[in-house]
């Protein structure tokens, strides 16, 4: 057994991936299936999840591929979920808490509700499946959460203050786990993705205007793609990060480093 090749793959693994279907999320399960760990894929479109379940399984036919259509920012469709993962009898090592969303305007603009809903989407959900996740995770020797924040949590950008409050709180949910849990032996870090060309921001990239503004405030000078998100996601997953949690990676271009 070469130990060092084994600590750069995810065999015996299994990861749940929250908003699974589009964007990071689906990058995250493919790299996460290439490195072979088996796949539990949750999102709220359980027509076009069930499609991508099909079509992980047949790219990935070494490894099992499940599906569960549920909305994360409803409770009893969380605890659905975990219960759905006993029934299947195989514990969680892995969990990437990616499900989000955001209604970028002015802070004066929201609505309580408004609000409110980004919190639930973004925070809350995450925090109780990391709750519900707990028993789970600490029955593996290799357990490790990831959570997608933002860039919008380090500094300003122009999503809207609540979006930003809630990654911020985010990374500090991070910090505190992985303080708290590293005794349970579970790792807990996240990502801070800038611009990731997806769905949700084709949008204000299609302005070209905008796209050279955001391009200006990135030292590479270009938009990130999921995959690159996903890459660094599964490498915080790996034994190989056996040592890193706390952390949050920022996957952004370098724009950190300039702000917007």
């Amino acid at each position: 057994m070469n130990t060092r090749i084994d600590a750069w793959q995810l065999q015996g693994h299994t990861a749940l991936v929250t908003g699974a279907s589009k964007g990071i999320g689906y990058a995250t399960a493919r790299e996460l299936a290439g490195l072979g760990a088996d796949l539990l894929l949750v999102a709220r479109d359980e027509d076009y999840l069930e499609q991508v379940r099909t079509e992980l399984a047949d790219d990935f036919p070494g490894i099992e591929v499940l599906a569960f259509g549920a909305d994360l920012t409803e409770p009893e469709e969380r605890l659905a979920v975990f219960d759905w993962i006993a029934d299947l009898g195989a514990p969680l090592s892995l969990l990437v808490n990616n499900a989000g969303g955001n209604q970028p305007m002015a802070t004066l603009d929201y609505t309580e509700d408004d609000y409110r809903a980004i919190f639930e989407q973004n925070l809350f959900s995450a925090f109780e499946m990391c709750r519900l996740a707990h028993s789970q995770l600490v029955q593996h020797a290799h357990a490790a959460i990831v959570n997608v924040g933002s860039v919008s949590g380090i500094t300003h950008v122009r999503t809207g203050s609540p979006y930003g409050m809630t990654k911020a709180a985010l990374h500090q949910l991070t910090r505190n786990l992985a303080a708290e849990w590293a005794v349970d032996g579970i790792r807990v870090n996240a990502v801070a993705p800038w611009y990731i060309r997806t769905q949700r921001t084709d949008g204000a990239l299609a302005d070209p205007d905008y796209l050279d503004e955001v391009l200006d405030h990135t030292p590479l000078r270009r938009i990130g793609e999921p995959e690159e998100v996903a890459a660094a996601i599964a490498f915080l997953c790996l034994p190989a990060a056996s040592y890193i949690t706390g952390q949050v990676l920022a996957v952004d271009g370098g724009f950190a480093n300039y702000g917007f």
